[in-house]
């Protein structure tokens, strides 16, 4: 009898959506070790900041393997190519387009210096895994003034930059492989009035697929979004709040601090990414107190330095599912369960 009520509990659940999910992601995903001379004068000139950006990740495609469902790569305008060459024989750099840089000029090293093969090397691994769950592209718009600290500056973003950030990714990536704002509102009147009612695709139709969130300041959103009542006709979601018209995605990154709202926006069918970690602290001191939270609270992506510990801090610090895997249902919209697989991922 148990057993039967239960089969007849799981059939009466709404069928599995996007948002149902809970997966493990990278922050800063592209980035590898700076150069041993430039971390030296980092860290003659400020030990913290060093501290901050004193770890790497391996190609985009290991963490795909070892279950990232999440990755996050910072851009760079470069329409002409070259702003980003001075002192470097890259003829990557050299070449026009958006470039994936930490901070241009001193955090340099990329597993893939064009934004566009970023993309290509994710579509190849997404062709060779057609069961995937959907991963979400987090995009940071990096527009900092760094010539003062012996970088390069940063060339702003403008709804022209943005327009062409739009167009690579498609450029790469069919439309049978992206889910667009537009995709989720379908006939709403707005992208919020969509989410709130659950409009998000069926898993089995997410599938293969990704989709993209720019995850910035309220004023650069605001310059992407421009003048549209959502984001019609847009390949970005945006980082708002829950009353704009275009809310979808909510970037939440104290899981701790922020742990109340992560769970409303979440139950109120909200896409959030947070953190399980920043500036290497946590692996460095073993505190596993925002991954708990993190991966309790109910956020559809956790982000992590640490896929893999590092041996230089003495510890076992990593983020990973409970049980591993790439994903799972979502401790707070599917507590019970809902037996997802990837088929192979």
């Amino acid at each position: 009898m148990l057993l039967l009520a239960l089969l007849a509990a799981q059939a009466a659940d709404p069928p599995l959506r996007l948002n149902d999910l809970n997966a493990v992601g990278t922050h800063n995903s592209y980035k590898l070790a700076m150069p041993a001379e430039t971390m030296a004068r980092v860290r003659a000139a400020d030990p913290r900041a060093a501290d901050s950006l004193d770890y790497a990740h391996r190609p985009l495609e290991e963490q795909l393997d070892a279950g990232a469902r999440q990755l996050e790569i910072d851009v760079n305008h470069d329409p002409r190519g070259g702003h980003y060459a001075a002192g470097s024989t890259d003829p990557q750099l050299r070449a026009p387009g958006f470039k994936v840089l930490h901070i241009p000029g001193i955090d340099n090293a990329s597993h893939c210096v064009r934004f566009t093969d970023c993309l290509t090397r994710l579509r190849a691994w997404s062709d060779a895994h057609p069961r995937h769950v959907p991963i979400l592209i987090l995009v940071n718009a990096r527009d900092e003034r760094n010539a003062a600290r012996g970088g390069i500056d940063a060339l702003p973003f403008d709804t022209a930059a943005y327009d062409a950030l739009d167009a690579e990714v498609r450029s790469i990536l069919p439309p049978a492989k992206l889910i667009t704002p537009d995709d989720v509102q379908g006939r709403y009147p707005t992208l919020r009035d969509a989410v709130r009612a659950n409009n998000w695709p069926l898993l089995d139709a997410a599938r293969g697929r990704f989709l993209f969130a720019l995850d910035e300041t309220p004023a650069k959103v605001a310059v992407y979004r421009g003048r549209r009542r959502s984001l019609e006709g847009r390949v970005f979601f945006i980082n708002t709040d829950e009353e704009s018209p275009a809310a979808a995605y909510l970037t939440l990154n104290d899981p701790v601090g922020q742990a109340d709202r992560i769970r409303r926006a979440v139950a109120a069918n909200y896409l959030v990414r947070t953190r399980a970690d920043a500036n290497t602290v946590e692996a460095r001191t073993g505190d596993t107190r925002p991954r708990g939270a993190a991966l309790a609270g109910g956020a559809q992506y956790v982000s992590t330095d640490y896929l893999w510990p590092d041996p230089r801090f003495g510890n076992d610090y990593r983020v990973s599912l409970p049980g591993g895997g790439a994903a799972r249902c979502n401790p707070v919209r599917r507590p019970r369960g809902c037996g997802i697989a990837e088929g192979g991922r």
